[in-house]
C-alpha cells in the first residue's frame, strides 16, 4: 500500500529522473533470479543524489510516523537497505540495526548487526525495494525470533506482485512504501516517458512475471 498519492507521484519522478529505475519494454533486463523484465530498480542510486536522498529520508520518516506509531527501533534489510534505514533513523532520532540474509560463519556469527534493545522493543523494518518479499520477510522473521516486536515495514518501491501481497498477509506484516509499479507506470506516462505499445508490455509484465519473455 502507498502512502500517499502525492508522494508516490513526486517520489515515481526522482527514480525516474536519475535513472534509478530504468523502463526498457524492447530491451529486456535479466535479474539475479532468471526472470526477464522490462524494468530495472536500483534504489542505491538515490545515495549518490542529495535532494533525491534527502526528500526519500524525509518522506519514509513521515510515512513511519504516521502508520507506525510510537517506534523504537529502525531495522535496515541487508545489504540495499542498510543506508537508507540509517538516514531514515537519523532523521526520526531512533537507534538502528541491520539484518543478514543469514548469520555469519565467523565471529560472533551474529544475523543481525548492532545492538538490539529489550525484547518487544517496537521496531519498524526499512526496505528498497520489495519484489516477492522473501528476502524482505525473513528479516522480519529475524526480528521476531530476536524478540523484536515488528510493527511492519517501510519501503520505497514495491512491484505489488500478488504473491507479495501474499507473501506479507501470511507473515502478519503491513508493508507501506512512498511508489508501487501502477503509480509509477501512471507517472511515466504522464510524462510521456513511455507510450500506450510500451505501457501494455509493462502491464502484461506484471502479470506472470516468472514466465515473460520480450515480443
Amino acid at each position: 500500500m502507498i502512502w500517499n498519492s502525492e508522494t508516490a507521484r513526486q517520489t515515481a519522478d526522482h527514480l525516474l529522473q536519475i535513472k534509478a529505475i530504468k523502463l526498457q519494454p524492447q530491451q529486456a533486463f535479466t535479474w539475479a533470479s532468471g526472470w526477464r523484465s522490462p524494468i530495472y530498480c536500483d534504489n542505491r542510486l538515490a545515495l549518490s543524489h542529495p535532494p533525491v536522498r534527502t526528500f526519500l529520508r524525509q518522506q519514509l520518516a513521515a510515512a513511519i510516523r504516521s502508520r507506525y506509531p510510537q517506534p523504537q527501533l529502525i531495522a535496515g534489510v541487508a545489504t540495499g537497505a542498510i543506508a537508507i534505514a540509517a538516514l531514515v533513523a537519523e532523521e526520526l532520532e531512533l537507534p538502528m540495526v541491520y539484518v543478514r540474509p543469514e548469520a555469519k560463519k565467523h565471529g560472533r556469527q551474529n544475523q543481525i548487526e548492532g545492538e538490539l534493545p529489550a525484547s518487544g522493543t517496537r521496531t519498524v523494518v526499512v526496505e528498497d525495494l520489495i519484489s516477492t518479499g522473501g528476502s524482505s520477510l525473513r528479516a522480519v522473521e529475524a526480528l521476531r525470533q530476536a524478540g523484536a516486536e515488528v510493527s511492519g515495514m517501510a519501503g520505497i518501491f514495491t512491484y505489488a506482485f500478488d504473491v507479495a501481497k501474499t507473501n506479507f498477509t501470511q507473515q502478519h506484516c503491513s508493508l507501506v512504501t512512498l511508489c508501487d509499479y501502477p503509480a509509477l507506470l501512471q507517472r511515466a506516462v504522464e510524462t510521456e516517458r513511455i507510450d500506450e505499445n510500451a505501457l501494455q508490455t509493462l502491464q502484461e509484465w506484471r502479470k506472470k512475471p516468472d514466465s515473460w519473455s520480450p515480443a
